[in-house]
């Protein structure tokens, strides 16, 4: 994923600054750093400090009124401003394929890789209203959710 974001962020004219976290005194101090740049953001790349601390990362980026990407639906749901990732339910589908084709006698390293297939974009107004944005019709027109 970070890949893909350093090949394409120059062509949005986007600085990218990537910083590794898992301490919530990382997190604060990136998040304030962050903050203070005019025209800033916030892309939550998914790992397992980024989900252990999510609740301390939406709340400090809310305070800090910096625009905020999360990779899952949940962060979304508990405040994030916006998600666009693999719907985690369709993997579980996919997952019990997987259970199913083991349980019947093919072998685990036998199997293909499977990326995910289904992604959703999700966005929270509220939160958007409390960082004074205004989401583009377009953009709310491509949710696959809108929380109000």
């Amino acid at each position: 994923m970070l890949g893909a974001l350093q090949s394409v962020a120059p062509s949005l004219r986007v600085e990218l600054i990537l910083i590794g976290v898992s301490e919530p005194a990382e997190i604060e101090s990136a998040i304030k750093t962050f903050a203070q740049w005019p025209d800033g953001g916030l892309v939550a790349t998914p790992n397992a400090a980024v989900v252990a601390h999510r609740g301390l990362i939406i709340e400090r980026a809310t305070a800090h009124r910096l625009p905020s990407v999360y990779p899952y639906r949940y962060f979304t749901t508990e405040g994030g401003l916006m998600s666009y990732g693999p719907d985690t339910t369709d993997q579980y589908r996919l997952a019990a394929g997987y259970v199913d084709r083991i349980l019947r006698g093919e072998k685990p390293a036998d199997l293909p890789i499977q990326a995910p297939t289904k992604f959703e974009l999700v966005l929270n107004l509220k939160t958007a209203k409390a960082l004074g944005l205004t989401v583009p019709q377009s953009l709310l027109a491509r949710a696959d959710e809108v929380i109000e």
